[in-house]
C-alpha cells in the first residue's frame, strides 16, 4: 500500500481520482490554495498538477474542503437509527461523528450498545462511539440499566470505544465517589459535562482527567475552562444554542481549543440546515472567519480526539472531503475514503436493516389515571422556569398559577408507579398534553399538559414501544411510535420526517409557541445534572443543592 501511494505521488502510477482545478482549503496554513487533489486507495496522495487518473472531477470555481466532524452527538436524539442518520448528515458534509449512545444504554445497557454498533456497520459514516460513563447519570435516577466501574472496564475491553463519554456526575468527581473515580482510572479519554462549574470545583473536576466540555453557555465560562486546559465543544442543537455567545471567546491564540458539536438535534432541523454545516454558517454570521470556522469543523476535533489522518486535505490523509460552492450553500459532492457518497444533497448508498427484537417493547408502566396528574398550586411553591435556547432552568416562586403548565415524569422501566410532578413556566399548553418516552438521561416518560385527563390519555397511548403522543381535548391527534428503545424509529428517514412534521404541526394546536424545540426542551426537564432545578420520577430536584426539594 505505501509503495503504491508513493508511486502515485511520484506520477509513476495512475491515480484513482483527481479533483481538478478547485480552490482547496489548506487547514495548516489557514488559507485557500489552487491545486488538484490526487486520490488513490481512499487516501489523498498529492496536491499539485500534471497528474493523470482513472476519473476526473471538475472543481472549477468550487471549494474543496475537508468533510466535517461532529465532536459530540447523541444519534438517538435525531429519532433515527444510526444507518438512517447517516443518510441525512452525509449529504450535509459530515463523515465522522463522536457519538455517545448513553440514551439507549440507559434504557437497555449492553443490548443497546450492541445494537448501535451493529446499526452503524456498513454505512459510509465513521461513528466513533464513546462508552457512556453515567448510567444512570446520578444515584438519584431510575434508569433501565446500571453500568458500574467493573462493567465499564469490561465493556471498554469488549468494544472498540474511543473513550469514556461525558462525565455528568460532577458531584461524584469532586467528592471522590469511589465508583466514579474507578471509571476515571481506566486510562481512557474522558469527555466532560460541567455546566457553570467554576473555580476550585472546576479544577478538581479536571483533575479527574476530563478533557472537554460542551455545556458552556457564556464566553467567560469557556475562557475559564480553556485557561484550565480544557477543549470546548461549541454546541448548536435543537434545544441548546450556544454559538452566538461562545464565538466571542475565540481568538487566534485559543482557536485550536474549539470544535463544533450538535449534541442533540431533531431530524427536521438536520434535514433543513445540517449539523456542523449549520454551525459553520452561524459562526460566520456571528463574526468568525470562514477559515476559523472550517478549522473548528475539521482539524480541531480530529486533533482533540486523536483521529489520525482526518480533518485535512494533505498527503497521507484519508480522502474524506467536500466539493462545494464557495457560498457553502450547495455541497455538490461528498467523498468518504475517496468514494462519492452524496451528490447534490442525495445520499449514494443504502441503509442497513437489522433486527430490533432485543431493543423494542421497552415501556413498562403501571396503569395511570387522571388523579395521578393532579397538582394543586400553592403560593410560594417552587416552579421550573425554562429559558429560550437553553437547557438551563431557573427556580422561581410565582404568586399564581397563571401561565403555568403541569409536568410529570413517570417511571417506565420497572413499573414502580413513581410519578414526580411540578409546574413549568414558559411552556404554554392549552387544552391538551404531550407525552414522550424521551427524557434525558434515564428516559422515563415525560408528560406536559394543562389538565390531568389529557395527560393521562397521552401517557396511556404510548403503548409498550413508546414514542411521542399529542392529545387535544381528550383525543389523540398525533402519535409517533419509536419502537427502538422508545427513542428511535426503525422506519426510513423520509417516513420519520413526515411523522415528525405531523407531531410538530399538532403541537401548534395546543401551544401558541409550538415547535420541535418544545420536544427537545421537554426531553431535558428530567436531566438532573443541568442547573438549576429539574424533575424526575421521584420529584423536584435542586441541582445546585444536590437534593430533592
Amino acid at each position: 500500500m505505501i509503495s503504491k501511494l508513493i508511486d502515485v505521488a511520484m506520477g509513476r502510477t495512475l491515480a484513482d481520482i483527481i479533483i481538478k482545478d478547485g480552490t482547496v482549503f489548506d487547514v495548516f496554513n489557514h488559507t485557500f490554495i489552487k491545486a488538484d487533489v490526487v486520490i488513490s486507495n481512499g487516501k489523498i496522495v498529492a496536491l499539485g498538477s500534471g497528474y493523470s487518473a482513472k476519473e476526473t472531477i471538475d472543481a472549477t470555481d468550487k471549494y474543496v474542503i475537508p468533510s466535517f466532524i461532529d465532536a459530540h452527538v447523541h444519534i438517538e436524539s435525531s429519532l433515527l437509527t444510526p444507518s438512517e442518520y447517516a443518510k441525512i448528515v452525509i449529504p450535509k458534509g459530515v463523515t465522522t461523528v463522536i457519538a455517545d449512545p448513553h440514551e439507549i444504554t440507559n434504557v437497555l445497557g449492553e443490548k443497546g450498545i450492541s445494537y448501535m454498533f451493529d446499526s452503524a456497520k456498513g454505512v459510509p459514516l465513521d461513528v466513533e462511539y464513546m462508552l457512556p460513563s453515567c448510567v444512570p447519570c446520578t444515584p438519584f435516577e431510575h434508569s433501565g440499566s446500571v453500568i458500574d466501574a467493573n462493567l465499564t472496564r469490561e465493556l471498554l475491553s469488549k468494544y472498540n470505544f474511543l473513550g469514556l463519554a461525558e462525565m455528568m456526575n460532577f458531584v461524584g468527581v469532586i467528592n471522590n465517589d469511589s465508583d466514579v473515580i474507578e471509571k476515571l482510572s481506566t486510562g481512557a479519554f474522558v469527555d466532560g459535562h460541567a455546566p457553570l462549574l467554576t473555580a476550585n470545583e472546576l479544577c478538581a473536576y479536571i483533575c479527574g482527567g476530563i478533557q472537554t466540555d460542551h455545556e458552556c453557555s457564556t464566553s467567560g465560562e469557556a475562557l475559564e475552562k480553556i485557561s484550565r486546559g480544557m477543549n470546548i465543544l461549541v454546541r448548536e442543537g435543537t434545544g441548546a444554542k450556544n454559538i452566538q455567545q461562545l464565538i466571542k471567546a475565540v481568538t487566534p491564540y485559543n482557536l485550536n481549543r474549539f470544535a463544533f458539536c450538535t449534541d442533540d438535534k431533531h431530524i427536521a432541523d438536520i434535514v433543513a440546515d445540517g449539523t456542523i454545516l449549520h454551525c459553520i454558517k452561524k459562526a460566520i454570521s456571528c463574526g468568525l472567519s470562514l477559515e476559523d470556522a472550517l478549522t473548528m469543523a475539521t482539524i480541531n476535533p480530529a486533533k482533540i480526539y486523536n483521529l489520525k489522518g482526518k480533518g485535512a486535505i494533505a498527503p497521507n490523509y484519508v480522502a474524506d472531503l467536500i466539493v462545494c460552492d464557495k457560498s457553502l450553500d450547495s455541497l455538490h459532492l461528498v467523498l468518504k475514503d475517496g468514494a462519492i457518497v452524496s451528490k447534490d444533497g442525495v445520499p449514494s448508498f443504502n441503509g442497513k436493516s437489522i433486527s430490533i427484537q432485543e431493543v423494542s417493547n421497552t415501556v413498562r408502566v403501571k396503569k395511570v389515571s387522571p388523579q395521578d396528574f393532579q397538582l394543586e398550586f400553592t403560593k410560594g411553591m417552587p416552579v421550573i422556569e425554562t429559558m429560550k435556547d437553553s437547557l438551563i432552568t431557573r427556580k422561581v416562586y410565582p404568586s399564581s398559577a397563571d401561565g403555568l403548565s403541569i409536568c410529570a415524569v413517570v417511571e417506565r422501566h420497572k413499573a414502580t408507579g413513581n410519578i414526580g410532578k411540578a409546574f413549568i413556566k414558559n411552556i404554554d399548553i392549552k387544552d391538551g398534553a404531550i407525552a414522550q418516552t424521551i427524557g434525558h438521561d434515564s428516559h422515563n416518560i415525560t408528560v406536559l399538559g394543562d389538565n390531568p385527563i389529557d395527560m393521562s390519555i397521552a401517557v396511556d397511548s404510548l403503548g409498550s414501544n413508546g414514542g411521542i403522543c399529542i392529545v387535544h381535548n381528550g383525543k389523540v391527534i398525533s402519535y409517533m411510535e419509536l419502537e427502538v428503545a422508545g427513542l428511535m424509529s426503525n422506519k426510513p428517514y423520509l417516513e420519520v420526517l413526515a411523522m415528525d412534521k405531523d407531531i410538530v404541526e399538532k403541537i401548534k394546536v395546543i401551544s401558541k409557541d409550538g415547535s420541535s424545540s418544545i420536544l427537545m426542551l421537554l426531553s431535558f426537564l428530567s436531566l438532573v445534572v443541568i442547573p438549576e432545578v429539574k424533575l424526575n420520577d421521584r420529584g423536584l430536584f435542586d441541582v445546585i443543592e444536590w437534593k430533592y426539594m
